[in-house]
């Protein structure tokens, strides 16, 4: 999952305003539906309460049209009353509309009530004066309703409004003389439809407005961003290539490049100071170390002259290590593409010519940007420390995903697992003693990762499980 995820700046600022523009909109989506519900519920419930009212009134005009017709029966119908005997006898017929005067409650068994329809309706029978003695409200199929079943005019009537079907909210009141339930009929309107459409087309239209403006301006902000981000990886490889960048971009960044600039001039500046003063100090070093392999030729005794001079040649040879650690870095020799295979069958040749017990593994042909002599200078100083400490020593190229590894195994005692890091600090050696015969003056590894550090590689020290060193300088290929 976290490899689908963007990672650069731009990508991630984008993808968490999406994520918050989405989240914020689920919820909007969700009030609304609420909202349009509560509508819905609230409609239904003043229909409900118009259909009682209406109810009630039809009522009590059929009360009066009753008294009117049974006093009409029990004596001559005068003319001037005969237009309206007629129309009181076709209001006795109503149409069957759902209405039904009932001495039973409207709910069923195993029929739950709806108290918040129940509570909306009193209180808007209340604003309208009626006080019924008892409310009840529950949702069936029109299928299931008595009164729809058993009417098939009822069943044309509503057949139009498809009710068999769909949700019926059956209403009822008792009235408050105990006589008798009011009871209506309402369809349960659908729920709303559409609003997670225009809740989506609503969300692309916003994303769409605000991500053309915000792309444009982080690309702006990133882009002088990702040039500094480059600048410094070369710089770190190559800082003889200084090279000032272009303040651009906002205020901020344009801040963070002159600062970059200036930091880059420093380092440049103290990196020249140091060469001139490294040059120094190998002249003034250099001149009285000739000075005494002539003067050592003056002393008789052959033993003493011998152990002058080997003196006198490990004070030269740690000089010139601790020369090239500090060139490292530093214009010298140029980068060509180089076959690593050939590269190290060569220095094996080399120690082969020298009858050094050193083997040579499986070498694939890889071509890769190096700088030759640097190089061999690494694998030297590893084949040296495992022919020192291990007796002999085997050396191979390993292809891994994205790497290219030079591989020197011994079978030495190896080292103890919490001194591998530190031995690849300066001057820190496996072998206590000073002397050069038994050991080097602890820059060899040194040297070698800060050669892999410069072709952008690194050095692994490992212990074997049969035993021995594993040394791996890791090359990246890509």
């Amino acid at each position: 999952m976290a490899r689908l995820l963007p990672r650069s700046l731009q990508g991630q600022v984008m993808l968490v305003l999406a994520v918050g523009l989405l989240v914020g909109q689920a919820i909007s989506g969700i009030l609304l539906y609420r909202a349009a519900e509560q509508r819905r519920d609230a409609n239904a419930v003043n229909q409900i309460a118009l259909h009682l009212l209406t109810a009630e009134e039809r009522a009590a005009q059929r009360r009066a049209m009753r008294e009117a017709v049974r006093d009409a029966r029990e004596r001559p119908v005068m003319p001037h009353e005969e237009d309206h005997i007629g129309p009181m006898r076709r209001m006795m017929r109503l149409e069957r509309s759902g209405i039904e005067q009932s001495d039973t409650p409207p709910m069923l068994s195993g029929e739950v009530r709806m108290p918040r329809f129940e509570s909306a309706l009193g209180e808007i029978l209340a604003e309208q004066g009626m006080s019924p003695r008892s409310i009840q409200i529950v949702a069936r199929r029109g299928n299931d309703d008595p009164l729809i079943a058993a009417s098939p005019r009822l069943k044309r009537r509503l057949g139009d409004l498809d009710w068999r079907n769909k949700k019926v909210l059956v209403a009822g009141i008792e009235r408050a003389d105990g006589n008798g339930w009011t009871i209506v009929r309402h369809p349960l309107p659908d729920r709303p439809k559409g609003a997670a459409r225009t809740i989506l087309f609503q969300t692309l239209v916003i994303l769409a407005v605000l991500f053309v403006p915000l792309f444009l301006v982080l690309r702006r902000m990133t882009r002088p961003l990702a040039q500094l981000t480059a600048r410094v990886g070369d710089f770190s490889l190559r800082p003889e290539n200084a090279v000032r960048l272009e303040e651009r971009g906002p205020q901020d960044m344009r801040r963070l490049i002159a600062a970059h600039n200036a930091m880059e001039a420093r380092i440049a500046a103290m990196l020249d100071e140091k060469d001139v003063m490294l040059g120094a100090i190998g002249h003034d070093l250099k001149t009285p170390l000739a000075a005494l392999r002539v003067r050592i030729e003056s002393v008789p005794d052959g033993t003493q002259r011998a152990r002058m001079a080997e003196s006198i040649e490990d004070i030269t040879r740690t000089l010139d290590d601790i020369l090239e650690l500090a060139r490292i870095g530093r214009p010298g020799e140029a980068v060509e593409v180089t076959d690593l295979g050939a590269l190290v069958a060569s220095v094996v040749e080399e120690y082969e010519d020298l009858e050094k017990p050193v083997e040579a593994g499986e070498l694939p042909r890889i071509a890769l940007p190096l700088r030759s002599t640097l190089l061999r200078r690494a694998i030297r100083n590893l084949v040296d420390n495992a022919l020192r400490y291990g007796k002999r020593a085997r050396v191979s190229v390993v292809q891994q995903q994205g790497w290219a590894v030079i591989r020197i195994e011994d079978e030495g005692p190896g080292i103890p697992a919490e001194q591998i890091a530190v031995m690849l600090e300066p001057f820190q050696r496996g072998e206590a003693s000073r002397n050069r015969g038994t050991g080097g003056a602890g820059l060899g590894l040194t040297l070698a990762r800060a050669i892999a550090l410069q072709h952008r590689g690194e050095l692994e020290l490992a212990n074997r499980p049969e035993g021995g060193l594993r040394a791996d300088i890791r090359l990246p290929t890509g």
